[in-house]
């Protein structure tokens, strides 16, 4: 299996972690090797049929227990949580090349570099969750990630709204204070794995920034009236609540203007 599309399509229609991961790798580095091929034939399945693990159970946000990182129990939450945001990253890195078809080929390599970054995120976090003697799925998880794909699946510019440029950017609106706690606690390991986690993320917001505005310029559209008009439209209360971290957003492609939009009540 050489092809980007074929090896897309089957890390989100298969709900085989592990060879989600090696897939994930093995394509990147036919990429670096220059031997991924890159052409479109099938068209994309409809996104009803990708495939998730019976484990974790999923729940509503309201209905996640509440534990404190003082606590073993709290901390194995925390980061079992963590690495369920990471797993899911990978089927939106993943779905976003697969859906959207005839892109310039810097987007497929742009999302494929995010989908091997995200898995090893899942990968670094698993191994840190077995330390905490937990397995990723011994614990229920947020069930409304996926959501925003689903929300979003015909149209590609509120796809980069809604994911790299909404839900993937509070990352970097809470991790920063989230390293600082982990830091009071003494916690390198978990500083350490936070910070790299961030670093990437801040990437992959980028990443939605450039083709939001690439998207945009394709179809003659204002991005930072557009992207209003896409949040408003598919963010649930109308948009996010801050504080917002204005130099990682900035350094992400966010714009003043639309920094100062989320910001105003």
């Amino acid at each position: 299996m050489d092809n980007v599309f074929d090896i897309a399509a089957a890390c989100i229609h298969r709900a085989d972690i592990n060879e989600k991961l090696a897939l994930t790798h093995r394509a990147w580095q036919l990429f670096h090797i220059g031997e991924l091929d890159l052409s479109s034939s099938c068209p994309p399945l409809p996104i009803e049929q990708v495939i998730f693990p019976n484990r974790p159970t999923l729940l509503a946000p309201r209905n996640m227990p509440n534990r404190k990182l003082t606590s073993p129990d709290g901390m194995a939450a925390f980061f079992h949580a963590i690495a369920h945001v990471e797993f899911v990253a990978i089927y939106l890195a993943w779905d976003i090349l697969y859906r959207f078809r005839g892109m310039p080929e810097q987007f497929y390599k742009d999302w494929l570099q995010v989908a091997d970054e995200e898995a090893q995120h899942f990968e670094l976090i698993r191994i840190h969750l077995q330390t905490l003697n937990v397995e990723y799925g011994d614990l229920p998880a947020h069930g409304g990630l996926w959501d925003h794909a689903r929300d979003t699946q015909d149209d590609l510019l509120a796809r980069l709204a809604m994911v790299p440029r909404c839900m993937e950017a509070r990352g970097l609106d809470v991790t920063p204070a989230i390293i600082e706690k982990f830091t009071r606690l003494g916690d390198q390991t978990s500083v350490d794995l936070l910070t790299r986690i961030l670093t990437d993320e801040v990437g992959h917001v980028a990443l939605g920034s450039k083709w939001f505005d690439f998207v945009c310029k394709q179809r003659g559209e204002e991005p930072e009236s557009t992207y209003q008009s896409m949040i408003t439209k598919y963010y649930i209360g109308g948009k996010p609540k801050g504080p917002f971290n204005k130099e990682l957003r900035l350094r992400a492609g966010f714009s003043n203007a639309e920094l100062d939009w989320l910001s105003a009540s």
